[in-house]
């Protein structure tokens, strides 16, 4: 990456300071550009999601690797319950999604309660693993709760054969008006569900997969406690990536942390975080890791800058950051501070190989936490930062009072936060579809062909608010 003119840049600067000018390019389509990452993740869209416990569990690690990107389940699941969602993850479908499945007694209230699980909002009724019915939100209008789902289910189905494609389940749902279907094995057994959409993407995007052809899935583990232990169980259910995590990176307690998981000579990646300067990069590198996350105070649920005057404008850290790893054979994600499209493609030309991100996706189906609504009847759901006194108490709830009483006095970061879901478009795939339509764009403004290309060749300028402020849409009359 470059400046544009050459200019030196004399103070930090966050995403909204800077902008990229276009430049000759002979990539002519965005489908022209490949946005395979190179820090050994495994990803084929540059974009993880963030350790946080309102935003990556199950329904979001598979969801994002189907689509090619990665999730990271956070340190304070419980090590049987992270075992057991590495396992669900590996055992899904690289195309299909997992279905949501009801029987005919089950009431219309259960059933209503299980629909936000999925963006397809639809529910598959099932007898001896077979598909007889399907439900919809619709379907459930007005319907009372205790009625029984058979009551109300359609039974007039349209189901794929596990062994179609992407193109063939497309026209096969379009020629019949229909935009969800039920795969089935040859038996007939229900092994998941397409939408029109998913048979789209599924053309569109590369699943994030394993050596033996698996979902992608990474666990966060913090930097107390018997670190190499917790390392070597995660290792044993077959992660495919290890991050080392504590809000304040580049201390003893981290690189020693991190010299025992490398002692593990793990065969899987190692990230470890979070730090804002070279010097950072340096030494969590020199201790085992392959990746450095770059981010203090950027999140939405991060309260640190504020609370100690300590952290670093989000561009400048990636940029200094990426310089520095690239120096050492190592690889930065920049972790925070994205709230648009722009802002991924900017971290990808300051030199990180990944975007991780947290609050724009809390806001999803696919998030854990239920769907509320406001009075207004809009939908959303709740976010905490993971330094917060929700996340605090729930990482010391077998800390003994007194102790657990200390601990909570020392909070940072938003414990409650309303994430809405964008009408009709609630689900993450649609964030990424966003996400990664922007970042394709930005490529062949820079005439990039891969993320490699973009770095070399993407050129930055410097903008004042105003300049930010113009290049927003406005309302028309």
């Amino acid at each position: 990456m470059k400046f544009l003119n050459d200019m030196k840049p004399t103070t930090d600067l966050t995403y909204s300071d800077v902008f990229m000018v276009p430049s000759r390019s002979s990539v002519g389509s965005r489908m022209g550009v490949d946005l395979h990452t190179a820090d050994g993740t495994g990803t084929t869209i540059p974009l993880v999601v963030a350790n946080m416990t309102a935003v990556a569990g199950r329904r979001m690690a598979e969801t994002i690797a189907r689509r090619g990107g990665i999730a990271i389940i956070p340190q304070d699941i419980p090590a049987d319950v992270v075992i057991d969602t590495i396992r669900k993850v590996k055992e899904s479908h690289l195309i299909f999604d997992t279905p949501i499945t009801v029987k005919p007694h089950h009431t219309v209230g259960y059933a209503k309660h299980l629909l936000p699980k999925r963006a397809h909002g639809a529910a598959i009724v099932v007898e001896d693993d077979a598909p007889i019915g399907i439900i919809t939100r619709r379907d459930l209008r007005g319907v009372d709760n205790f009625d029984q789902v058979g009551d109300v289910m359609s039974t007039e189905l349209v189901t794929l054969p596990d062994t179609v494609d992407a193109r063939e389940a497309f026209d096969k749902l379009h020629a019949t008006s229909r935009k969800i279907a039920p795969v089935v094995d040859s038996a007939g057994k229900l092994v998941g569900v397409l939408t029109r959409k998913g048979a789209l993407r599924a053309s569109l995007y590369e699943p994030a997969v394993d050596a033996q052809g698996r979902l992608r899935i990474g666990a966060a583990i913090g930097i107390n406690g018997d670190v190499a232990a917790r390392a070597s169980e995660l290792i044993e259910a077959g992660v495919d990536l290890l991050v080392v995590d504590t809000a304040h990176g580049h201390q003893e307690t981290m690189i020693e942390a991190l010299k025992k998981v490398r002692a593990l000579s793990p065969s899987v990646p190692i990230a470890a975080g979070n730090v804002v300067t070279a010097a950072g990069v340096r030494d969590l590198a020199e201790a085992g890791a392959d990746i450095i996350k770059v981010g203090v105070g950027p999140g939405a649920m991060c309260t640190t800058r504020m609370q100690t005057g300590v952290g670093r404008p989000q561009f400048s850290a990636v940029l200094e950051c990426a310089a520095e790893a690239r120096k050492l054979g190592v690889h930065v994600w920049a972790d925070g501070g994205v709230k648009d499209p722009r802002d991924v493609a900017l971290a990808l030309a300051a030199g990180a190989s990944n975007v991780m991100i947290g609050s724009w996706f809390a806001g999803t189906y696919e998030s854990p936490g239920d769907i509320m609504v406001d009075s207004s009847g809009r939908e959303y759901k709740e976010s905490f930062g993971m330094a917060s006194r929700r996340a605090v108490t729930n990482r010391n709830s077998k800390t003994e009072a007194f102790e657990k009483a200390r601990r909570e006095m020392f909070e940072e970061g938003i414990s409650t936060a309303r994430i809405y879901l964008p009408e009709g478009a609630g689900g993450v795939e649609d964030q990424v579809d966003s996400i990664i339509s922007g970042v394709r764009s930005s490529f062949t403004y820079a005439g990039a062909s891969n993320i490699e290309e973009f770095f070399e060749r993407a050129t930055v300028g410097i903008q004042s608010a105003a300049g930010y402020a113009e290049g927003q849409p406005r309302a028309t009359r």
